[in-house]
């Protein structure tokens, strides 16, 4: 009888090793980032590494709202979401757990939480798209002058409620306070050409068949329509031109695509793995070709499409510091009526 135990009791050990080697082998992805090109990322990380990366995707604040429901039990290694903003929001529940290698250090500090709860993984200038045959680009320098009565019925935007018109906004309470960035957003709304709607292909593509003259938009959808196989998108990116706001001052906004290990990370080395993966030049690649975001990492250069819009002066404001300010962008837009 005692050798029988001892014998079932070594069995059940062996077997839960071998269980935990399994899930020492796979890291789990909470993530918000809808691009079919990352999967070419995570398929070499796996051929490298061994490490299995499973993917539940989901809206960022559903991801975040899932983790806390979930405590310590969530299965969540890693977030990954396409706005600062939702970083720092998880990081400010006590989510994302700070970690730091050599390979982390090299993004630059205003692309990282500053105890790394979060990194930035590519970024995309929040850009003032023309029209090239009715606009010269030196009538308008900041994101200030879509407020100026001249351009009224004829700028365009997407809902005031998606996170990169409130990232914006929020980094110009940042820099000027909420008064002056409340009189702004109600110029901007006084001079829509037509309300919200559609992302921000459509609203450069309106500028293009001349429903407005000016359009927010970022970076990465103008260079998918340079690059794009469709005659008729690139025909779109021919008539229109791209100005690299408030390069007098403070510099252009940038949104980012970011990602933070879960503080409860079953999987915690493997998730630092991960992220390290991202940021190597490989996979900065993947993102600067496959879907024309600026790679975060300096070792690695912008698609030429890219480069051929010009350099530019970036905001140098943290993305930590002007997430803070979203609920009140929130609330000065919606009275604006900015939608």
């Amino acid at each position: 009888m005692p050798v029988t135990k001892i014998a079932a009791g070594l069995t059940f050990t062996v077997a839960a090793l071998l269980s935990a080697s399994a899930a020492a082998q796979e890291v789990n992805v909470y993530n918000s980032r809808h691009y079919n090109t990352d999967r070419v990322i995570y398929e070499e990380f796996t051929k490298a590494t061994g490490i299995k990366v499973n993917i539940i995707e989901g809206n960022h604040d559903e991801l975040i709202q899932r983790m806390k429901s979930e405590g310590a039990n969530s299965p969540a290694d890693l977030f990954i979401t396409v706005d600062a903003g939702r970083l720092a929001a998880a990081a400010k529940e006590g989510l994302l757990a700070p970690v730091t290698s050599p390979a982390l250090a090299a993004v630059p500090a205003t692309l990282r939480a500053p105890d790394g709860a979060w990194y930035g993984l590519s970024s995309r200038a929040r850009v003032i798209v023309y029209a090239r045959d009715r606009v010269k680009p030196e009538q308008v320098k900041d994101y200030e002058d879509l407020a100026k009565p001249e351009w009224k019925g004829k700028v365009l935007t997407r809902s005031g409620t998606h996170p990169y018109s409130l990232a914006l906004t929020a980094s110009m309470i940042e820099a000027q306070g909420e008064e002056k960035t409340e009189a702004w957003v109600k110029g901007l709304v006084a001079n829509l050409a037509r309300p919200p709607k559609g992302g921000d292909t459509d609203q450069i593509k309106a500028v293009a068949a001349g429903e407005g003259d000016l359009a927010i938009a970022n970076t990465y959808y103008v260079g998918k329509l340079m690059v794009s196989e469709k005659p008729e998108d690139r025909a779109v990116a021919e008539k229109i031109g791209v100005i690299f706001p408030n390069q007098g001052n403070r510099g252009t906004h940038v949104n980012l695509s970011g990602a933070g290990v879960v503080k409860t990370a079953p999987h915690p080395e493997a998730a630092r793995k991960l992220l390290e993966h991202l940021l190597s030049p490989e996979a900065q690649r993947v993102f600067a070709d496959g879907n024309m975001e600026f790679p975060v990492n300096p070792a690695v250069k912008p698609h030429p499409k890219l480069v051929e819009l010009g350099s530019f002066k970036q905001a140098e404001v943290n993305a930590a510091s002007f997430a803070q300010y979203t609920p009140a962008a929130l609330r000065i837009m919606d009275r604006a009526g900015w939608k």
